[in-house]
């Protein structure tokens, strides 16, 4: 890995330090403690989109799990989840509500640019605004290939293309005006010192291809009418994304 990456993933680790310790420590148990599976910053059910099917039994790997919550449901589904993340600090949170509410499954610290796990173990690779927007495609892409079976399956949910391209380079929601260039998205530096990754849609198909992903399937995700602005995330408006879509939800399988 370049020195300039593990620069890059050095500051990212700070950050979510920050951001576990302002907004995502206190709102994990809500999340931990939700009945059903739900998608991004509104909160689309999954009995809705269908994209996961029928995880019970299944050998699944929450990549780049955040406080763990997307693997906490999936336990509860059935499926044997393992949840992988490199900030030490969400992970302490999950371990403190798994401890608290349950359900038991191994939380591990690593990075999904390098996962720590076997080859082969996994039947379904799964990461809510995890992996897809903070790691490099390029090098986690064919990680997730790694650790899947033949025929196994990769959903992965990550901000739209075009809310990258309309958010204020100093930050805040995306607005009506395009304010980078789709080359510029690929790699973006936020002012808060996170680097995050958001390639076109021809990129996207690229590197799923090159690293051995069949792709299935690309939902486009919009804001409820009747839904509510995320309470921390500053990407878009729920007004923004009832006329544009706020999150891609993309579904591959291993070759």
């Amino acid at each position: 890995m370049s020195e300039d990456r593990t620069t890059e993933i050095a500051w990212n680790r700070r950050l979510w330090a920050i951001v576990n310790e302002r907004f995502t420590d206190g709102a994990a148990e809500g999340m931990w403690r939700r009945p059903e599976m739900v998608w991004g910053l509104f909160s689309a059910p999954e009995r809705e989109l269908g994209v996961l099917g029928d995880v019970r039994g299944l050998d699944v790997l929450d990549l780049a799990c955040g406080t763990a919550y997307v693997a906490a449901w999936l336990a509860r589904a059935g499926a044997r989840p393992v949840a992988l993340d490199f900030s030490g600090e969400q992970l302490a949170t999950a371990r403190r509500l798994q401890a608290r509410l349950g359900p038991g499954f191994p939380l591990v610290q690593g990075d999904a640019e390098r996962v720590p796990l076997a080859d082969g173990r996994f039947d379904l690779v799964v990461s809510e605004h995890g992996a897809a927007a903070w790691c490099d495609p390029e090098r986690w892409l064919p990680e997730a290939a790694r650790v899947l079976r033949p025929g196994g399956r990769l959903v992965f949910l990550t901000n739209s293309t075009l809310s990258t391209l309309c958010v204020p380079a100093d930050g805040g929601v995306a607005g009506d005006r395009l304010l980078r260039g789709q080359r510029e998205a690929h790699r973006v530096e936020w002012p808060g010192g996170g680097f995050e990754f958001h390639p076109s849609h021809g990129e996207w198909v690229r590197l799923l291809r090159g690293a051995g992903f069949v792709v299935e399937a690309l939902h486009e995700m919009y804001a409820p009418a009747d839904g509510l602005d995320h309470p921390f995330y500053e990407i878009v408006s729920q007004e923004w994304a009832t006329r544009w879509p706020a999150e891609e939800l993309w579904v591959a399988t291993r070759r």
